[in-house]
């Protein structure tokens, strides 16, 4: 059996957590990473968004802390905010797309109340990542989408992503 230590709101934020933890209603969790494809995933998202940053007019971050609700915190491992979104070290404005890479041992539950959390907080869309099918599921609303080719678009703004460009990075030596 194990036991779970509550922490308080200002414990978590004045703590250092390596890698970065959720914080969800006093219970630290930790963050599934640290795998080669999740890796080279997250790191060509900050490349291709970092490059239209101008263009598209937003700002990027990864790995970035977003105050979701008053006990809760999540750790996104990518996030595109509007250029015109104030400048937070702790996100409280949502961000346009949160995106999430998936690890092995991801669960279906625990994506589903992180996808609820961002959505709740006002996020558009929320868009995961499947290393291992190679595919995506846009969350919007109570609606999740399995999107197997093309490219995923957030409606009304410029922001695009390729599947195949994002996959192939898999394909690389």
């Amino acid at each position: 059996m194990t036991t779970t230590t509550l922490i308080s709101v200002s414990e978590y934020l004045s703590t250092s957590f390596r890698p970065d933890c959720d914080f969800v209603d006093g219970e630290v969790l930790e963050r599934n990473l640290g795998e080669y494809d999740h890796n080279r995933i997250q790191m060509f998202l900050g490349v291709f968004f970092y490059g239209r940053q101008e263009a598209w007019r937003i700002r990027v971050a990864p790995e970035q802390r977003m105050q979701v609700k008053e006990t809760r915190f999540r750790v996104s491992d990518f996030c595109v905010l509007s250029a015109d979104a104030p400048v937070e070290q702790v996100v409280h404005h949502p961000p346009l797309v949160c995106i999430e890479v998936l690890s092995p041992s991801d669960t279906v539950g625990g994506m589903r109340e992180r996808v609820r959390d961002d959505l709740n907080m006002g996020v558009r869309e929320v868009w995961l990542l499947d290393p291992q099918t190679r595919s995506a599921m846009v969350c919007v609303g109570n609606t999740m989408t399995d999107v197997r080719s093309g490219v995923l678009k957030l409606a009304g703004t410029p922001i695009e992503l390729p599947l195949k460009e994002i996959f192939s990075i898999l394909d690389q030596e």
